[in-house]
C-alpha cells in the first residue's frame, strides 16, 4: 500500500479483483463506518479505563481476573456474525486452516499477555496517568508499522514519535506522581514500565493484524474483522483463565467480592461493564484496521487522552498537576502533527486520482 493511511478509494485500486463489499460502499458510507469505529473505540477505551481503576478502588485486587474481563464478553460478537453470514455468500478461505489457527492463537496468546501488563499498570497507576503513558502507543506503531506494513515514516509521523516519547517521559519523571493510595514509588515504576511496555506490545499486535489482514487472510469482508476478534478473544480468555487458576487467585475472588465496598451487585455489575466496554473498544480497534491503518487505528486510540484524564478529573478527582498537563498537551501535539500528515496524505491521493480520471499527469510528482 502506497502513502499512509489511504482511503477507501485507494483500497479499491489496491483489491482490484478481490469481491469486497467496501468497494461497493460510496466516501460518505466508509466514512459513516470508520466514524461508528472511531465511537466504539474512544468511548469504549475511555468506560473500561475508569472501570478498570474503579474495579480496583473499590476492593478489587485481582490481577488476573482485571485481564480476564478485557476479553472475557467476546461471545456477544457472534450476534452480528451470524448476521453478516446469512446476509452474505460465503467465499473460500484464502489460507489453509492449520494457518489460519496459528495466526489465531498467537495472536491470541500475545493479547493476553499484553492485557496482563496493562492490569498490572493501571493497578499502580491513577486512571489519568495510566491514559497519558498509553499515548505512547501511536509512537511504537509508527516504528512497527514501518517495518512490518511498509508504512512511510515521514518528518511529521518523526515528530509525533519524538513529541509522545517527550509525553511519557515528562511522566516518569514526575516526581509528584499521584499514584493511588497505598503504592509505592517503587510500585508506581512498575506500573509505568508495565503500562509502557503493553503500549509497545498492543502496537505490534496492531501491526500484526493488518499484517494478517493484507498478507494472510486477504480477504475484505466485515466477518474477518468480527472472526479475528472471536477467535483471538477467545485464546486471550483461555490464557487469562488458566492463569487465574495456576496463580491461585480464584480461591480469594469470593473473599473479594463480598468484601467489595459498593457491594456485590456492584461487584459483578463492574466486571460485566469493563468486559463489555473492553470489547466495545476493541471492535473500533479492529474495525478501523481494516477499513484504514494499524497507524490509524492507533493514532486515534491516542484521542482518549483528551477524554480519559478528564473523566478520571471529574469521576476520580485525579491531580492534574502542571507537569501532567504539559505532557498532555505535547501528546496532543503528537496527535496533531499525525493527523495533519494524514490530511496532507489525503489530499495527494484525490489530486492523483482527479489526474488520473482526467488523464492528466503532473510533471513534479
Amino acid at each position: 500500500m502506497s502513502g499512509n493511511q489511504e482511503p477507501i478509494l485507494v483500497k479499491e485500486e489496491s483489491v482490484e479483483g478481490i469481491p469486497s463489499p467496501l468497494l461497493k460502499l460510496k466516501s460518505w458510507q466508509w466514512w459513516v463506518l470508520v466514524s461508528i469505529n472511531i465511537f466504539f473505540l474512544i468511548g469504549g477505551q475511555a468506560a473500561s479505563v475508569l472501570l478498570g481503576r474503579f474495579y480496583y478502588d473499590e476492593g478489587g485486587n485481582s490481577k488476573w481476573m482485571a485481564t480476564l474481563v478485557q476479553t472475557a464478553a467476546f461471545p456477544i460478537l457472534y450476534i452480528p456474525l451470524l448476521l453478516l453470514r446469512s446476509s452474505s455468500s460465503s467465499e473460500p478461505a484464502s489460507c489453509s486452516l492449520k494457518t489460519i489457527v496459528l495466526i489465531y492463537v498467537l495472536l491470541g496468546v500475545i493479547i493476553a499477555g499484553d492485557n496482563m501488563l496493562y492490569s498490572v499498570g493501571l493497578l499502580y497507576l491513577s486512571a489519568s496517568t495510566y491514559s497519558l503513558i498509553c499515548a505512547t502507543q501511536l509512537a511504537f506503531n509508527a516504528v512497527f508499522s514501518y517495518f512490518i506494513n511498509a508504512q512511510k515514516f515521514t518528518a511529521l509521523i518523526l515528530n509525533s514519535v519524538v513529541l509522545l516519547s517527550f509525553s511519557a517521559a515528562l511522566i516518569a519523571l514526575n516526581d509528584d506522581a499521584d499514584a493511588p493510595s497505598g503504592v509505592s514509588r517503587s510500585k508506581y515504576i512498575v506500573g509505568f514500565v508495565c503500562t509502557l511496555a503493553a503500549s509497545a506490545l498492543y502496537s505490534l499486535l496492531l501491526s500484526l493484524m493488518q499484517f494478517s489482514f493484507e498478507k494472510i487472510l486477504k480477504k475484505e469482508t466485515f466477518s474477518v474483522v468480527l472472526e479475528m476478534q472471536i477467535y483471538t478473544s477467545l485464546v486471550a480468555t483461555c490464557v487469562a483463565v488458566i492463569g487465574l487458576f495456576a496463580s491461585g487467585e480464584w480461591r480469594t475472588l469470593h473473599g473479594e467480592m463480598e468484601g467489595y465496598h459498593k457491594g456485590q451487585a456492584s461487584y459483578v455489575l463492574t466486571l460485566v461493564g469493563t468486559a463489555v466496554t473492553w470489547q466495545v473498544c476493541s471492535v473500533g480497534v479492529v474495525g478501523l484496521i481494516f477499513l484504514v491503518t494499524s497507524l490509524f487505528s492507533n493514532v486515534i486510540s491516542t484521542l482518549s487522552l483528551a477524554v480519559t484524564p478528564l473523566a478520571a478529573l471529574a469521576v476520580f478527582r485525579d491531580k492534574m498537576s502542571g507537569v501532567k498537563v504539559m505532557a498532555m498537551l505535547i501528546a496532543l501535539w503528537g496527535f496533531a502533527s499525525y493527523v495533519y500528515q494524514n490530511h496532507l496524505d489525503d489530499l495527494k491521493v484525490r489530486r492523483a486520482r482527479k489526474q488520473a480520471q482526467t488523464g492528466q499527469v503532473d510533471p513534479h510528482c
